[in-house]
């Protein structure tokens, strides 16, 4: 498929979302407006409910230009340091999204390097991985809360990355496994005639093997670490970061702070997802390799 074709795609794709977006807006917010007619005796034309659904301060949902508006000014017309820049809280999220990340990295191999080269380790931990993954986060984010309170975890910065960490180890566990495990029979068995250690067919063989797995992981696992972070601001009391900022604007009913802080958190996660990507480039450059 040519550039042409791919970026009309992307942008018909667009298109229809922002019309079924500014259609949701009409459909939501003109009760109040009619509510409003009302009570001022007047009977408002359709153009006339259309104007006054996007231009409402507290609308049920904003029309993409309020959303728009909203995290321009969040994120260029104030200043970081600032309590109300996007940029600010945006920065702590994001902190606690790369501990979370890198503690999740870290179990996740460190797990999946045992699963592999011990039977019993892949009897007693997989089950234990797999099922740890059916605990709702919104339930479990309170009790770590607690728990890291208890053992005299003062900072916010523990919880919130321990609950990154939680929702981003399983998806390198589980790519590590597949990728550890998949050189061939006949690979092993070639390793084995040249009298290859244990340990030197790890090294030269299977971890070799499993980077591209590994690197397919790291985009889900700090996608999912950066979701842990947020919803770990939301039990621990924060009153800075991402997280924080959506719940603030839930409980003051500014849905236009709400949604701005969503985007904002949206674009985090791409450019998380994009420095993984350059990373995994140029890790492949380096071992000589070529990027399909």
């Amino acid at each position: 498929m040519s550039r042409f074709s791919t970026l009309t795609a992307i942008l018909t794709v667009v298109a229809a979302i922002l019309a079924l977006w500014y259609a949701g807006s009409v459909l939501m917010n003109r009760a109040w407006v009619m509510d409003q007619a009302a009570r001022a005796g007047e009977e408002p034309g359709l153009t006339e409910i259309i104007a006054a659904t996007m231009t409402q301060d507290r609308a049920r949902l904003p029309a993409p230009h309020q959303v728009a508006g909203e995290l321009y000014d969040g994120i260029f017309d104030k200043r970081i340091t600032s309590r109300r820049s996007l940029v600010y809280h945006g920065l702590i999220t994001l902190e606690a999204t790369m501990y979370g990340f890198l503690l999740g990295i870290v179990v996740g191999v460190s797990l999946a390097v045992l699963i592999v080269l011990s039977r019993l380790a892949d009897l007693a931990l997989m089950p234990w991985a797999i099922i740890s993954q059916t605990i709702p986060v919104v339930a479990l984010a309170p009790m770590i809360v607690v728990l890291t309170n208890a053992l005299g975890a003062g900072s916010l910065m523990v919880p919130k990355a321990i609950i990154a960490g939680y929702l981003s180890f399983f998806p390198v566990l589980v790519s590590m496994v597949k990728g550890l495990r998949s050189p061939d029979q006949m690979q092993l068995d070639l390793l084995r005639t040249y009298g290859a250690s244990r340990s030197q067919t790890f090294w030269k063989l299977r971890l070799p093997a499993s980077l591209p797995y590994f690197f397919a992981s790291l985009k889900i696992a700090v996608a999912a670490a950066l979701v842990g972070a947020i919803v770990g601001e939301l039990p621990t009391g924060a009153i800075a970061g991402l997280g924080a900022r959506m719940l603030i604007g839930s409980q003051f009913g500014e849905p236009m702070i709400m949604w701005a802080a969503l985007f904002a958190a949206a674009i985090l996660a791409a450019l998380l997802i994009w420095g993984v990507t350059g990373i995994e480039r140029a890790a492949v450059r380096m071992m000589g390799g070529r990027r399909a």
